[in-house]
């Protein structure tokens, strides 16, 4: 039996994200840490509400399940 992969999110740790979840939620914060499910830590968060308003929402744990997509909003260091 081979081990599932582990996911590839090490560049995204310590960088603010964007993600967007089922349901149409949308959420940014700073990626602190993820388990093998993609099971997220995200850091000073804010729920982002549409027309430039934002909820702040401290630190969360997101299943990931509920992931859509994720994106870096910090620049890459190459």
């Amino acid at each position: 039996m081979s081990r599932p992969a582990q996911p590839e999110l090490k560049k995204f740790m310590d960088r603010r994200c964007f993600l967007h979840l089922q349901g149409g939620r949308q959420l940014s914060g700073v990626l602190r840490g993820f388990d093998m499910f993609l099971n997220l830590v995200v850091d000073q968060a804010f729920e982002e509400l549409g027309g430039g308003q934002r909820k702040p929402a401290g630190m969360v744990v997101i299943r990931g399940n509920s992931v859509s997509s994720m994106e870096l909003l910090d620049s890459m260091k190459v």
